[in-house]
């Protein structure tokens, strides 16, 4: 039989095989540059978080997506994916400042991320004395807010803000007399940080010793920028027509450094 196409055939499909193979290596390259730009961006710059809980209302609330300032306090170990990298200390560390929200690695195993406000810098004093902060023996300035009340799902809260004696001022919710709002003196340890959450009588922190307690400076992951994106999380993930009534519009790009 009359072959109307002696020999193209077998080049055609080599060259066919050959532009498949390379567009598979290019996607692949694409993909690997793509996963390690997100790594470099996440380790050295800013890593996205979410907020699990109500401890740091009326401030940061459920459902908030913020991204962390990863070179504000200098690298650790906890800078990296799985605190990959096996070294100790912190490389271009920088001090913290009193107000600062801060994320950091649970002391107790290191692999838990926290979001606190970082009220004591190490040689600190600490104490809460009928739910007021002192620093150093002297108050924390409190003022009651004008609307005196906070509502939310539990009910009502008194309202204040609290300003440091660096100006850094930000508000904190008291929900009734409790345990946290009377404590030991605590001493801040050389190379630690005293944590408190803002809402003051439903927050595990650096006033639980036996449950966080002071917090290494190689636990610090970072500082907390803004809040990129937030949800009340009353839609389902394939409910996606609810989704727009879902987000939290007015809590977009909202700055998390005190005031």
């Amino acid at each position: 039989m009359f072959d109307p196409h002696p020999g193209p055939l077998p080049l055609q499909r080599e060259g066919a095989a050959r532009a498949q193979s390379s567009s598979f290596g290019e996607t692949a390259r694409t993909l690997v540059y793509a996963v390690a730009i997100a790594v470099l961006i996440r380790s050295f710059a800013f890593e996205p978080f979410s907020v699990p809980s109500e401890s740091m209302l009326p401030t940061m609330q459920v459902g908030d997506y913020f991204f962390v300032s990863k070179y504000a306090y200098g690298y650790s170990r906890h800078s990296f994916p799985f605190s990959a990298l096996p070294f100790s200390g912190r490389v271009l560390a920088a001090e913290p400042e009193r107000g600062d929200i801060v994320v950091f690695k649970l002391p107790a195993d290191d692999k838990t991320d926290y979001v606190k406000r970082l009220v004591g810098l190490p040689g600190d004093r600490i104490q809460v004395k009928a739910g007021v902060l002192y620093v150093n023996d002297k108050p924390v300035t409190r003022t009651a807010m004008q609307s005196q009340v906070y509502r939310d799902g539990r009910g009502n809260s008194l309202l204040y803000k609290e300003t440091m004696d660096t100006g850094a001022g930000y508000e904190t919710i008291d929900r009734y007399r409790s345990v946290q709002d009377d404590t030991e003196e605590f001493l801040v340890a050389p190379g630690h940080y005293f944590m408190m959450g803002d809402n003051r009588d439903n927050s595990q922190d650096s006033r639980f010793s036996g449950q966080v307690g002071q917090v290494p400076a190689e636990n610090l992951v970072g500082r907390a920028s803004f809040v990129f994106f937030s949800t009340n999380g009353t839609a389902r993930l394939w409910e996606v027509w609810k989704w727009p009534a879902t987000i939290r519009y007015s809590r977009l790009l909202t700055w998390l450094r005190p005031a």
